[in-house]
């Protein structure tokens, strides 16, 4: 008995460290802090049956979807530096009511190779759950063109077209959530944009590509004391938050 009354303690301060990491769920889902620590990849408990997205990186190591993070039926996972925050989606995850967001698709690479499907693509195209293994990676093996929307090697998702040129309505008041600008590395080398209302580069998000070339958060696209920056080609449409 005295043992017992011992070790009440230590199990209400194991519960106590867990709820540091889950925040409370949101209107979109739940709020998860997820982090490779060690370099390795580490798992973190979450209902990933409607999908799941990054919305903060906070490593200095690149958070890439299918390289150093995704999930699958035990949770979210990271590798290899990675730290983030993550949100999962309630119910199928369709989500295709948020940010005016229009035509839904789901477009597969089941055998390997390059498939085309059909959309309406002149409002930007954004991939909203992946369901493959296989990673889908925007400009490598996914993209969409005048045509519709494209995977490779392997990718399946489920992708919903926008409304009116943009993810946020056009324009660069974003209606309260946020401003919408476009950054260029245009010559192929890097290349630094302020960020509208000199807002906090760690609240930038990527809403759209516009290049061919892939814009990568951590590779070809990312944020520093400086502000944002694009490389290597890469030219995509940004949102603060």
């Amino acid at each position: 008995m005295i043992l017992k009354i011992r070790l009440l303690p230590l199990i209400f301060l194991s519960l106590l460290a867990c709820a540091v990491f889950v925040k409370p769920p949101s209107a979109h889902g739940q709020s998860i802090y997820c982090a490779s620590d060690d370099g390795k990849r580490n798992y973190c408990s979450a209902n990933t049956r409607g999908g799941v997205e990054m919305t903060k990186q906070r490593s200095g190591s690149a958070c890439i979807q299918g390289q150093t993070w995704g999930w699958d039926n035990r949770g979210i996972w990271v590798d290899r530096g990675c730290r983030a925050e993550f949100i999962t989606r309630g119910g199928n995850g369709g989500g295709n009511g948020n940010n005016g967001g229009g035509q839904s698709v789901t477009c597969s690479s089941d055998d390997g190779r390059r498939h085309s499907c059909s959309m309406d693509t002149r409002g930007g195209v954004r991939l909203t759950r992946q369901i493959s293994g296989s990673s889908c990676v925007q400009g490598q093996t996914w993209g969409y063109d005048n045509g519709g929307v494209w995977v490779d090697r392997g990718c399946r998702a489920e992708f919903v077209a926008g409304r009116g040129g943009s993810w946020n309505g056009g324009g660069n008041n974003g209606g309260g959530g946020g401003q919408t600008f476009t950054c260029s590395s245009d010559n192929g080398g890097r290349n630094y944009c302020s960020i509208p209302g000199g807002g906090n580069p760690n609240n930038v998000i990527m809403s759209r590509q516009i290049s061919g070339s892939a814009c990568i958060q951590g590779q070809t696209w990312g944020t520093d004391r400086r502000g944002l920056w694009v490389d290597r080609g890469c030219r995509a449409e940004f949102r603060t938050r």
